[in-house]
């Protein structure tokens, strides 16, 4: 069987796939790579895990060896320049009155290559800008602009639940959100409510979509006119994680059934009964 850890490079960067070889490894060491950049240090973020022969597998670059004392300390002066270079771009930024917003600079472990990451409405002429940048640090210098979806990843934060960004946590990739399935999911379409940190649609909505498709099968839809066991009605509300709908009965009243009283599912347990709330009738 195969192993492989997952390496990630930067606090809230994607995580990346190694093949850990002979080393034996935990969740916050720190290890040597070689990577399309060169050498750099990564940690350790998720724990070794075992994948059978036959999967398909693409074939993974091998752990160099662990971090030293002399590699930590290098990447600490890294990331400490890093941080200057943030605070003179941003300077020099300013000061040319240029349209754009600096989000992170990104050093390469020998500081052959800094790369500057920024969000704008439009495009931006910072040519000027790299050459203030080039004078300053005398290595090659790049200027990337990123999404607003990338900024919140890059910059992390917490999410309205509390939590931390799912950007920033554990998603590697993004995929399209649509606020239909803020829909499926009987969620408020107030902006507010259903917006990131970035402003856009939550992360969540997707990965949480298909569970929710998958739960609301064989479920009476919204509006619809069903009989029940008191009598016929119109359903008005889905509780999907209860699997009960509640449906507004031709006299008026608000009922909510479970699906085994409508008989739209097998019965696993013993029913509890309808609960009868307070008079209701539907304009």
């Amino acid at each position: 069987m195969k192993k492989i850890v997952g390496i990630r490079f930067r606090e809230g960067g994607k995580v990346y796939d190694f093949d850990p070889g002979h080393f034996v490894l935990s969740v916050g060491d720190h290890v040597m790579v070689k990577t399309e950049k060169g050498f750099t240090v990564g940690k350790v973020v998720t724990p070794p895990r075992r994948i059978e022969d036959d999967m398909a597998f693409p074939e993974l670059k091998k752990i160099f060896r662990l971090a030293t004392e002399d590699d930590l300390k290098q990447y600490d002066e890294m990331l400490q320049k890093e941080k200057k270079a943030f605070e003179f771009c941003k300077k020099r930024i300013e000061a040319r009155g240029l349209p754009m917003r600096l989000v992170m600079v990104e050093s390469l472990y020998d500081g052959s290559k800094i790369t500057f990451y920024f969000t704008a409405d439009g495009r931006v002429d910072f040519r000027e800008l790299v050459k203030d940048l080039v004078k300053e640090f005398h290595t090659r210098i790049e200027l990337r602009q990123v999404g607003v979806r990338n900024q919140a990843k890059m910059i992390g934060g917490l999410g309205s639940c509390g939590r931390e960004l799912c950007c920033a946590g554990f998603l590697r990739e993004f995929h399209p959100v649509s606020i239909k399935m803020a829909k499926e999911q009987n969620l408020s379409l107030n902006p507010s409510k259903i917006s990131g940190a970035c402003g856009r649609l939550m992360c969540c909505l997707k990965f949480e979509y298909e569970s929710y498709m998958e739960s609301k099968k064989g479920m009476p839809k919204l509006g619809k006119k069903i009989d029940t066991p008191m009598g016929r009605g119109r359903v008005i509300r889905q509780n999907i994680i209860n699997k009960t709908v509640t449906v507004s009965l031709d006299g008026g009243t608000e009922v909510e059934f479970t699906m085994e009283d409508l008989g739209l599912a097998p019965a696993k347990n013993k029913a509890k009964g309808s609960k009868v709330k307070s008079g209701f009738r539907e304009s």
